[in-house]
């Protein structure tokens, strides 16, 4: 099982386990945190560049890992890609830069199909 395959079912399990345990305020958030990422005045692949900038920034691997997926998803080019990290970097400066490596040995996993 790849990276990608192995995160993704171990969140898909994790998620499951706290919506069962969540109460009506959690799962509130859960939902927000949905509709956030959906089409609005901004498309979906903007915000999930800007969910990858602000996780690098926040330096949440879990996070720059999910929204790697989604940016692949949505179609992000390695530009784009490249333009969303150098923000990251430039907001988050040099702490960020171990973080930055492993989401570009990632991202160029997934452009090479040894994640999908």
């Amino acid at each position: 099982m790849s990276r990608i395959e192995d995160f993704k079912k171990e969140r898909e399990r994790l998620h499951k386990k706290v919506m069962e345990f969540a109460e009506k305020n959690m799962k509130t958030f859960h939902q927000l945190d949905w509709q956030t990422y959906q089409e609005g005045a901004l498309d979906a692949k903007t915000k999930e560049m800007l969910g990858l900038v602000a996780s690098l920034v926040l330096r949440c691997e879990d996070c720059i890992t999910y929204h790697l997926i989604r940016c692949k998803e949505e179609g992000v080019t390695s530009a784009e890609f490249e333009e969303a990290l150098m923000v990251g970097l430039m907001v988050g400066g040099s702490i960020v830069i171990p973080h930055l490596r492993r989401a570009v040995d990632l991202w160029c996993d997934m452009k090479e199909g040894k994640n999908d």
